[in-house]
C-alpha cells in the first residue's frame, strides 16, 4: 500500500511538471512574439519606410534578419487594414492578414494563439506609429508552440529517467523503513498499533504514578490522571507554562530546567514526591522533559526510621573503632565523648571511681566519682570541670543508674526536679544553656561499676527516645570493657614500673672526682631493660655502667636486675672492663639456656652493655662494650667527640671477646652514656639522632643535671617506643699535689722509711688525725709486700676530698687472705689490723702483680 502511494505521488508529480511546462512555453511563446514585434515596429525607419513609396523593398529584408535572429517564425510587416508588406514566403505579400487587428489599429497590442500548419502558435500584433504618434502601420511576429517547447521535449527524457530513480530510491526507502517499523512494533500492523495507543493511552490515566511532559518552551504539554491529582492541576493545565500552574517553586523550577534527576524528593503542599525527571531530546527525540512522580510521603516517614537505624548502627561500629586505641584510662573515657558528640548528643561528661583511674580493683563502697572526661558543642555550659570529685545525690539519674546498674532516661529537664537536687545553682546554669534531656548509664564490667556516662541534648532540639537509650547503653558498656582492660594495663603497668625503679638506683653515690645526672624514662608500651649505674671502684676510681635488655615486660625488668646485680659483683672484683664484660656474657648465656626449662619457651634475652672506669689519679677512662652505642665524650673546651671504643658483640653471643680503650678524659671533662631509645626514633636516622645529642651536649656551661634536661626535651619522642637511661658526668682529676708515692727496697728496715715519708705527707695534708691508722695499716701491707711478695715494691697514697687511699704493690700474684690467728699464734693478725682500721680494703690484680689498698673516710673538718 506504501509502495502504491509513492507510485501515484511520483506519477502526480511527473504530470503537474509536463502541465506546468506546457503552460510556461505557451506563455514563453506569446512573450517572444510581443517583444519582437515591438522591437521591429519601433526600430529606426521602419515608419519612414511604410511612408516610402515601395515599403516591401526595404522592409522585406529587414524582417527576414529579425526572423532569422529571433527565431520566430515569421515577422510581418502591414498596413493599418492589414496587407501585407512582407513575409517569409514572398507569395504572400499583399495578400490580407489573418488574424485580429482591431486593438493594434486602435494604438494597442494582440496576443492570439492559433492553429496553423505547423501546429499551434502565438502571434502578436502591435502599431507602428509615426510623427506625432499617428499610426501609420501594423507589425506582427509569430512563433509555435512546439518551437518553445522543444527544450523541455528535449529534456524530458532526462526527466522521466530521473523520475523513474526517484521512484525506485523512495520505493526502496519505503521499503527500508516499513521492514523497521514492523521489527521496532514487532509486526503489528496499524490496527494492532492504534489498539496499542489506545491500550498505552489507558493505562497512561489509570497507573499509580504521575507522569509530565513538559515542551521545550516550558509548557505542559501532557499530564495523567495521577499527575493532576499529586499536583493539584487545574482543569486547563495543559498547555500552560508550568511555573503558572501554582506548583511549588522548587518542582517548578525543576519541570521547567530539563536537567536530569534521579529520585529527588519535592514537596506538594502536604505531600512528599519522588521525581525522576530526562530530556526528550538526549536522543534526537522532541524538545522538552518527562516527569514521573511518586507518593512517597509513608516511605519517607519508614526511611526516616530506618536512616536512624543505619546512623546508629554507624556510631556503634565508628564506637568500636575509635573506643579503645590506647590502653588510657583517661584516654578511653576521652574517646567516648568524642564519638559521641556531635552526632548523637550535644554534650557528654565521664565520671570514674579514682581507685579505676589508680588501676586498682574496684569497690562497691566508692562514694564519690572524678569528672574525667567533659565534652561538648559549646565550652561555656557550667558541668563540672575535668578532675573534680562529685557524690552524686540519691534523687540524681547518676545515682538510680549506679543503683540499678541500667541506663536512666530523663527526656525532660525541666520538668523533671530530682537531678537539679544535685547542685540547684549549676542546674539552672545548664537548663539556662538548653540542656532539656539527659542519658545516663553507668559503666560496667565483669559485673563491676566502673563509673557513669551522661549523654545531655541542647543544641538538637528532638528528645531522647527509647532507642536512644539503647544506642547509649551499647556505647558505654563498650568503653566500660576498654576502661577496665586499661585499669588492668595501668594495674601492671604501674607494678611493672614499680619493680623496674626498685632495680634502678633511686640515688647516685656522692664521690668527689665526678659530678653525675641521670635520667630514665620508661616506655609508654611498657617497661624495659634499660638500666645505668655509678659504682665506686678502689683507689678513688669509679666505674660508670649503661646497659639495655632486650625486649620490655617483667622478664625484661627481672633480667635486668639480675644483670645490674652482676655488675655489681663483679666491680668488687677490679677486673678490666673487657673481662667484666666476659663474665656478663657467660652469665647471659646461661640465662637464655635456662629460659626453655623454666618458662616453657625459647625466648633469648640478649642484652647490651658499656662499661667504662674513670681513673682520676691518670686522667683517664677505660672502656669496654658489648653492642652498644658508643659514648660521647666532650671535653672542657666543648669538643664532642664519640669515643673510639672497639664494638663487640651483645651480650648472650659468646662469639668473640671483648676489646677495651682508654681515652684521656681532661679536668672539665663530660661523658655522656646513654641508651638507643634515646637516639633511635622513626621520624629520624640514627645517625641525625647522634648528632643532635653531639649538638646538645657540647654546651660547657651546662652542669650535667641541665644537660639531661636539655637532651631529653631535643631528642626524647612524645610517645617514646622504648625505655630510656641517660647518664652525664664530669670529670674531677686528682691534683698532682693529692697523689704521693714511694719506692720501697726489698729490706724490712725499708719499713720505718716509708713511715717517716707518710707521716711527712700527712702533715703536709692536714690529716696528722689519720697518722697512727695510716702507719699501722702501711706498715703491715709493706711488711707483707716485703715478707711474701717480689720486687719492686711500690707505695702511694691518694687523697681526694672525701677519702685517703693507701696502696702497696707489688709483682707477685699472690693475695694475702684475712683469717682469724689463735691466741698462740705469733702473726696471721696485721690483716686484722688493716680490716679494722680502713673502712674498705682488697686487692686489685694487674698484668704485671698485684695492688694492695685500704681506705679511710677522712675525719669531720678535714
Amino acid at each position: 500500500m506504501q509502495i502504491l502511494v509513492v507510485v501515484l505521488l511520483v506519477v502526480a508529480s511527473l504530470v503537474a511538471l509536463v502541465t506546468q511546462a506546457r503552460h510556461d512555453s505557451k506563455e514563453e511563446a506569446g512573450n517572444r512574439s510581443l517583444a519582437v514585434a515591438e522591437t521591429f515596429a519601433s526600430a529606426p525607419g521602419v515608419a519612414r519606410a511604410l511612408a516610402s513609396s515601395d515599403p516591401t523593398a526595404v522592409l522585406q529584408p529587414r524582417a527576414e534578419a529579425a526572423r532569422k535572429r529571433s527565431g520566430v517564425d515569421f515577422v510581418v510587416v502591414m498596413t493599418k487594414e492589414g496587407i501585407r508588406y512582407t513575409h517569409p514566403r514572398p507569395d504572400r505579400i499583399g495578400k490580407h492578414f489573418v488574424g485580429t487587428l482591431g486593438p493594434a489599429q486602435r494604438g494597442g497590442t494582440v496576443t492570439e494563439t492559433y492553429s496553423g500548419t505547423l501546429g499551434p502558435a502565438v502571434q502578436a500584433v502591435v502599431p507602428v506609429r509615426g510623427d506625432g504618434g499617428r499610426i501609420v502601420g501594423l507589425v506582427s511576429a509569430g512563433i509555435t508552440i512546439d518551437k518553445v517547447s522543444g527544450a523541455v521535449n528535449a529534456q524530458l527524457p532526462i526527466l522521466l529517467g530521473t523520475t523513474g530513480a526517484a521512484l525506485g530510491l523512495a520505493t526502496w526507502g519505503t521499503l527500508l523503513v516499513n521492514r523497521r517499523l514492523r521489527r521496532q512494533t514487532h509486526n503489528l500492523g496499524p490496527a494492532e498499533m492504534t489498539r496499542m495507543y489506545e491500550h498505552h493511552d489507558a493505562v497512561l490515566h489509570s497507573v499509580h504514578e504521575g507522569v509530565v511532559i513538559v515542551g521545550g518552551d516550558g509548557r505542559l504539554l501532557l499530564a495523567n490522571d495521577e499527575a493532576r491529582r499529586l499536583l493539584e492541576l487545574p482543569p486547563d493545565a495543559e498547555g500552560r507554562p508550568v511555573g503558572e500552574l501554582g506548583l511549588e517553586p522548587s518542582m517548578a523550577e525543576l519541570l521547567a530546567s530539563g536537567r536530569v534527576a534521579t529520585d529527588e524528593v519535592h514537596s506538594a503542599k502536604d505531600l512528599l514526591l519522588s521525581v525522576n525527571h530526562r530530556p526528550t531530546d538526549l536522543y534526537g527525540g522532541p524538545p522538552g522533559s518527562v516527569a514521573t512522580l511518586r507518593d512517597t510521603t509513608e516511605l519517607a516517614t519508614l526511611t526516616g526510621k530506618a536512616r536512624m537505624a543505619r546512623e546508629r548502627l554507624q556510631l556503634l561500629y565508628e564506637g568500636s573503632m575509635r573506643i579503645g586505641t590506647t590502653l588510657d584510662i583517661v584516654r578511653t573515657a576521652e574517646e567516648l565523648a568524642e564519638v559521641s558528640v556531635p552526632r548523637f548528643a550535644d554534650y557528654v561528661t565521664v565520671d570514674l571511681a579514682d581507685s579505676i583511674l589508680r588501676g586498682e580493683e574496684p569497690r562497691d563502697t566508692e562514694p564519690e566519682l572524678r569528672r574525667s572526661a567533659v565534652r561538648g558543642v559549646r565550652k561555656d555550659i557550667p558541668f563540672y570541670p575535668l578532675g573534680s570529685r562529685i557524690r552524686f545525690v540519691p534523687s540524681t539519674p547518676q545515682s538510680a543508674g549506679l543503683r540499678s546498674g541500667r541506663g536512666v532516661l530523663d527526656a525532660d529537664l525541666t520538668a523533671a526536679s530530682g537531678w537539679q537536687e544535685q547542685a540547684p545553682e549549676r542546674a539552672r546554669g545548664i537548663l539556662g544553656h538548653g540542656a532539656h534531656a539527659l542519658i545516663s548509664v553507668p559503666l560496667q564490667a565483669r559485673g563491676v561499676v566502673l563509673g557513669v556516662a551522661n549523654f545531655w541534648r541542647a543544641e538538637r532540639p528532638e528528645p531522647f527516645e527509647a532507642d536512644d537509650l539503647s544506642l547509649a547503653e551499647d556505647l558505654s558498656a563498650r568503653a566500660a570493657v576498654y576502661i577496665d582492660n586499661a585499669r588492668r594495663y595501668t594495674r601492671e603497668h604501674t607494678m611493672a614500673v614499680t619493680l623496674q625503679r626498685s632495680l634502678l638506683p633511686s640515688a647516685l653515690p656522692e664521690l668527689a672526682v665526678i659530678d653525675a645526672a641521670f635520667r630514665y624514662m620508661p616506655a609508654q608500651a611498657g617497661v624495659g631493660g634499660d638500666w645505668f649505674d655509678v659504682i665506686p671502684l678502689s683507689s678513688s676510681r669509679v666505674a660508670l655502667v649503661v646497659g639495655d635488655v632486650v625486649g620490655h615486660g617483667l622478664h625484661a625488668a627481672a633480667t635486668m636486675g639480675r644483670l645490674r646485680t652482676a655488675v655489681h659483683n663483679f666491680s668488687t672484683l677490679d677486673l678490666p672492663p673487657d673481662e667484666i664484660l666476659g663474665h656478663l656474657d657467660s652469665l647471659v648465656s646461661r640465662i637464655d639456656q635456662a629460659q626453655p626449662s623454666s618458662r616453657g619457651g625459647a625466648a633469648v634475652t640478649g642484652a647490651t652493655c658499656l662499661y667504662a672506669v674513670y681513673d682520676p689519679a691518670a686522667r683517664s677512662c677505660t672502656m669496654a662494650r658489648a653492642g652498644h652505642l658508643p659514648p660521647l665524650l666532650v671535653g672542657p673546651d666543648g669538643t664532642a667527640e664519640f669515643a673510639e671504643v672497639p664494638a663487640g658483640p651483645p651480650l648472650g653471643l659468646g662469639s668473640v671477646p671483648f676489646e677495651s680503650a682508654t681515652v684521656d678524659v681532661p679536668d672539665g671533662s663530660k661523658l655522656v652514656l646513654y641508651t638507643d631509645g634515646l637516639i633511635e626514633d622513626r621520624s629520624r636516622d640514627i645517625d641525625a639522632g647522634l648528632e643532635l645529642l653531639r649538638t646538645v651536649a657540647s654546651d660547657t656551661l651546662r652542669s650535667p643535671e641541665e644537660i639531661c634536661e636539655a637532651v631529653l626535651a631535643t631528642l626524647l619522642p612524645e610517645r617514646p617506643s622504648d625505655d630510656v637511661a641517660l647518664l652525664v658526668t664530669r670529670a674531677h682529676g686528682l691534683a698532682p699535689g693529692r697523689v704521693a708515692g714511694w719506692e720501697v727496697p726489698g729490706d724490712p728496715a725499708a719499713v720505718a722509711d716509708v713511715r717517716a715519708g707518710v707521716t711527712a705527707k700527712l702533715a703536709e695534708w692536714g690529716l696528722d688525725e689519720l697518722a697512727f691508722s695510716t702507719e699501722l695499716i702501711l706498715s703491715e701491707l709493706v711488711t707483707n709486700a716485703i715478707r711474701y711478695g717480689a720486687d719492686p715494691i711500690a707505695v702511694r697514697m691518694l687523697y681526694d676530698d672525701r677519702n685517703l687511699v693507701c696502696e702497696v704493690s707489688d709483682t707477685s700474684s699472690t693475695s694475702p687472705h684475712l683469717r682469724s690467728a689463735a691466741s698462740t699464734d705469733e702473726g696471721g693478725r696485721g690483716l686484722f689490723l688493716v680490716a679494722q682500721f680502713a673502712e674498705r680494703w682488697g686487692t686489685r690484680y694487674l698484668s704485671d702483680g698485684k695492688i694492695i689498698w685500704a681506705e679511710q673516710g677522712l675525719p669531720a673538718g678535714s
